[in-house]
C-alpha cells in the first residue's frame, strides 16, 4: 500500500490531501500532513487577499486557472461556501489617475510592483458606480476589468480550515508542529519511510512510499534537506508582503449581493495597492512587497513591520473614506506572509525524476511512489488551489490529470 506524505499544512498541501482522500485508490489513513509552524495558516494560505480568477492567466497556467475556478464554485455549492468561507461573485476593477488602459499576462506585476490589473488584459468598461466604499479622488477613473462571472471571493483562512477539517473527518493524519528531518530507504534503496521532528524534539519514521513539497516558500529548503545531493532547484523565492484586514465602514448588508469588489490601484502611494471587500463586512488590503526579508525558519518567527502597516494604513484611509490618520478605523489583522514566487511566474506541479533526487535514493514505480513538487503559485495560490490540489492526486495515481499541466513540470 502507498503512503502519501504532504509537506505543508497550507491550502495547497490541504487541498491535494482533500482530492486524494478522494479517490477509491488511496485510503485516507495512508495520508498524512506535516506542518512545521506552530500555528496552523499563519501564512499566504491565511494572510491571502482571497481573489479567485478564472481567465487572468498566462497561456502556460490557465489551463490550471479555468480547472480551479470551477472547482472553486462546485465546492461553494456542495457544502454551503458562501455562509462556511465567503464564497461570493466579485467584480475586478482598476482604480486609475491617468486613461492608460491596462495590459498584457501580468506575471511579473509582483516582483516589479506594478498592479495585478495588468493580468485581466485589455477590456475596460467605465463603471460609473463602483465600490461604495471606496473614495474617489478627482481626476480618477475606475474601470471593470472582470468579465461576469469570471471573478469571485472567498475568506482564505475558513476555506483553508474547512478543507483541513474534511480531510481529518476523512482519516486523514495530521502532524503538527512538525518537520520533516530525513529520509530512509530500503534494502533496494526504495523510498521508504520520512523521519519528522516534533517540536518537543520527539522524532518519528512515518512510513512513506510518496512525498508531496507542498512547503509554499520554504519547498526549496525542504527538499534540499531531504535529499541534499539533489541536483534539482525548484525555481522558487520568498516574496514578504503586508497585509491588513478591516471593518468595512460603509458595509451594508442589504446589499450584500453585490458587496464583493475588488479595487487594483495604480502606484500613487509608493505602492500598487490592492484591496478586497468580502462578504460580511470586511475590506482587505495589500500590495506592500519587499524582497529585503529574510524567510524565516517558519512563519511565526516574524512579525509585522510597523512602519510597513502605517502605510499601508494611511493608504486605507484615503481610499475607504475615513478620516485623516485613520480615526475610527475598526483593524481586525495585522499581517506579514511569504509568498512563493517564480521569475516565470509559473508554479510547479511535477514529479521529481528518481535520477535527480541524488544519495543512489529511487521510489516505487508508477503510482505506488514518488517525490512530487506543488508550490510556486505566487500571489494566486488560492485561485488555483483546488485545480493544484485534483491535478496533483491524479498525477500521483497515474491518472490523466484534469487540466494540461505539462508546461508546469520541472525543467
Amino acid at each position: 500500500m502507498s503512503n502519501t506524505v504532504i509537506l505543508g499544512a497550507g491550502i495547497i498541501g490541504c487541498s491535494t490531501a482533500y482530492y486524494l482522500s478522494e479517490s477509491p485508490r488511496t485510503q485516507a489513513q495512508s495520508i498524512h500532513l506535516v506542518e512545521p509552524s506552530p500555528e496552523l495558516f499563519h501564512c499566504a494560505s491565511g494572510f491571502a487577499g482571497g481573489f479567485l480568477a478564472a481567465d487572468w492567466f498566462a497561456p502556460s497556467v490557465a489551463p490550471l486557472g479555468t480547472l480551479s475556478f470551477r472547482l472553486h464554485k462546485e465546492l461553494a455549492d456542495k457544502h454551503d461556501g458562501k455562509r462556511k468561507w465567503g464564497y461570493s461573485p466579485s467584480t475586478g476593477t482598476s482604480l486609475s489617475l491617468d486613461s492608460d488602459v491596462v495590459g498584457g499576462s501580468g506575471e511579473d506585476f509582483l516582483r516589479n510592483g506594478t498592479s495585478r490589473a495588468q493580468a485581466a488584459g485589455t477590456r475596460p468598461v467605465v463603471d460609473t458606480n463602483g465600490p461604495t466604499w471606496l473614495t474617489m479622488v478627482e481626476g480618477a477613473s475606475l474601470e471593470v476589468i472582470s468579465r461576469e462571472n469570471s471573478t469571485a471571493q472567498v475568506d482564505p483562512l475558513r476555506l483553508s480550515r474547512f478543507l483541513l477539517d474534511e480531510c481529518l473527518s476523512r482519516g486523514v493524519q495530521l502532524h503538527h508542529p512538525a518537520k520533516a528531518i530525513s529520509v530512509s530507504k530500503d534494502v533496494k534503496d526504495t523510498l521508504a519511510s520520512i523521519r519528522i521532528c516534533a517540536e518537543d524534539g520527539t522524532e518519528t519514521d512515518l512510513p512513506c512510499t510518496r512525498i508531496v513539497i507542498a512547503a509554499g516558500a520554504w519547498s526549496s529548503k525542504v527538499l534540499s534537506t531531504l535529499f541534499p545531493s539533489t541536483d534539482i532547484r525548484i525555481p522558487i523565492a520568498a516574496l514578504a508582503g503586508h497585509s491588513l484586514l478591516l471593518k468595512n465602514p460603509r458595509y451594508n448588508s442589504e446589499a450584500e449581493e453585490n458587496v464583493c469588489h475588488a479595487v487594483f490601484a495604480t502606484d500613487t502611494l509608493g505602492f500598487s495597492p490592492e484591496l478586497f471587500s468580502r462578504a460580511g463586512g470586511e475590506i482587505y488590503i495589500a500590495g506592500l512587497n519587499s524582497t529585503q526579508i529574510p524567510l524565516p525558519g517558519v512563519a511565526t518567527d516574524v512579525k509585522p513591520d510597523e512602519k510597513a502597516i502605517k502605510q499601508l494604513k494611511d493608504c486605507a484611509a484615503a481610499m475607504v473614506g475615513l478620516p485623516e490618520g485613520g480615526e475610527g478605523m475598526q483593524v481586525l489583522r495585522e499581517s506579514l506572509c511569504f509568498r512563493p514566487v517564480t521569475s516565470s511566474g509559473r508554479p510547479t506541479i511535477s514529479r521529481i525524476p528518481d535520477e535527480r533526487l541524488g544519495t543512489n535514493i529511487s521510489t516505487r514505480g508508477g503510482s505506488e511512489g514518488g517525490v512530487f513538487v506543488a508550490a510556486g503559485h505566487g500571489a494566486w495560490g488560492i485561485s488555483q488551489a483546488p485545480g493544484t490540489g485534483l491535478c496533483m492526486a491524479e498525477l500521483m495515481e497515474g491518472s490523466p490529470t484534469s487540466a494540461n499541466i505539462q508546461a508546469l513540470a520541472l525543467r
